[in-house]
């Protein structure tokens, strides 16, 4: 489980973290959302310990993050950022490689080719440079190194941002897939309602100025909404959500 008890985080004037109490229970599927700048991005870089926050404290498993060895804490997470943050000297079995060097973990050759089948990648891409690559192949390439070590949770920061419609549609379709087959912890965010509700129909937590506004499934933000946020910003992409969701896996 992951437990988060009165994060905040403020840089300078800006409070990009206000006082958030946030608890993700094993083997579900979280999306966060909300407009730029709310805070998406910095609260998973703080569940990863990436970022300190000022006030709050942070536990994986009941233990907070200090009483973690920090090579042990980061082996069981898989993360994985917007256009992929591959490396462009390396080709993309290198890039998958990284985190197993990091850690001096031996990896065998059958663990990439049985995760490039996974994420239905062309083993034959293995040796080609990030350049040489599509965009959905370079999010393909990234979602791979994040599996590479099979760690508990996978944090995915906008996984599927800046891919022309088509291949987002693509992506999305075999993410749900692969969620459901994996059964790990996952923490997603991004800024696509349709998105959100296709990929974590049932928790969502639609954030704003830094605060948790409302969590639950779609249904209940659409049928429910807290305040006239909530309802703004499902009205602006209510038709889109429709579209996808309505589609199915």
């Amino acid at each position: 489980m992951i437990g988060l008890a009165g994060i905040t985080k403020r840089y300078g004037a800006h409070t990009a973290l206000d006082r958030v109490d946030l608890d993700i229970q094993p083997a579900t599927t979280t999306a966060l959302i909300g407009p730029s700048g709310c805070g998406k991005s910095t609260l998973l870089r703080v569940i990863l310990g990436l970022i300190e926050p000022d006030s709050g404290s942070v536990s994986i498993e009941g233990r907070g993050l200090a009483s973690w060895d920090r090579r042990e804490l980061r082996r069981r997470f898989g993360y994985a950022i917007q256009s992929g943050g591959l490396f462009p000297h390396l080709t993309a079995r290198q890039n998958i490689e990284l985190p197993a060097m990091a850690h001096h973990v031996p990896l065998d050759a059958r663990r990439i080719a049985q995760l490039a089948e996974l994420t239905h990648m062309d083993p034959e891409l293995l040796d080609r440079f990030p350049a040489e690559l599509s965009g959905g192949q370079r999010h393909r390439v990234a979602l791979v190194r994040a599996l590479v070590l099979d760690p508990d949770i996978l944090l995915l920061d906008e996984p599927l941002g800046a891919l022309d419609p088509m291949v987002r549609a693509d992506l999305q379709h075999d993410l749900r897939a692969l969620f459901d087959e994996l059964n790990k912890t996952v923490v997603l965010v991004t800024h696509d309602l349709a998105e959100a509700a296709y990929l974590a129909p049932r928790d969502i937590l639609l954030l704003r100025e830094g605060r948790i506004v409302q969590r639950g499934p779609f249904a209940e933000l659409r049928e429910r909404p807290a305040d006239a946020f909530v309802t703004r910003f499902i009205e602006a992409q209510t038709g889109r959500v429709a579209a996808l969701v309505g589609a199915g896996p």
